[in-house]
């Protein structure tokens, strides 16, 4: 068995200091979409949050097809190689949170450490909170240099405290 952990220093050093991902969810026709979106982690939940509004098809696809995968990277600098940079890809299986539920509440706590400004859109009727379970994770490192990790490895991370800390 390998040890994981500068793979795992790696995800979790991308999970830090990236706020947005590309989420990627299957349309009506199962097409591929791409758009933007922030996250946060929300450990007790063991998974990436995030918190999107109905009027984004993005959404619309997640309620109907709940598969997603999330994109992070590093961003580009200039004179690095693009082949090099740092990157994730993680699938996973996505569920909507109830407003006012134990597991909605820690989202939202999570979220809000995470983007202190968005703490009002947290009301509005049509933003909901979605928590991705993590179901298979491929990290490149760099070129050349991609592994997939456990999910229960990532879980673990995630379960982790170096994110923002919530009251739940």
């Amino acid at each position: 068995m390998s040890d994981d952990t500068p793979l795992l220093a790696g995800l979790q050093h991308l999970l830090q200091t990236r706020r947005t991902a590309a989420l990627g969810t299957l349309t009506n026709r199962g097409l591929p979409y791409v758009s933007l979106v922030p996250f946060a982690i929300a450990p007790r939940l063991e998974s990436v949050i995030i918190h999107i509004s109905e009027l984004a098809a993005h959404t619309r696809y997640l309620m109907q097809r709940p598969d997603a995968s999330l994109l992070l990277n590093q961003g580009e600098q200039d004179g690095q190689i693009v082949h090099d940079l740092p990157r994730a890809t993680i699938q996973a299986h996505a569920t909507q949170l109830i407003p006012g539920d134990k597991d909605w509440e820690h989202a939202r706590n999570a979220y809000v450490a995470r983007f202190p400004d968005s703490e009002f859109m947290t009301s509005f009727k049509d933003f909901h909170f979605f928590s991705l379970s993590i179901v298979r994770v491929r990290h490149i490192a760099g070129f050349g240099s991609a592994h997939s990790i456990a999910p229960e490895k990532v879980r673990q991370l995630l379960a982790s405290s170096p994110w923002p800390q919530t009251d739940s």
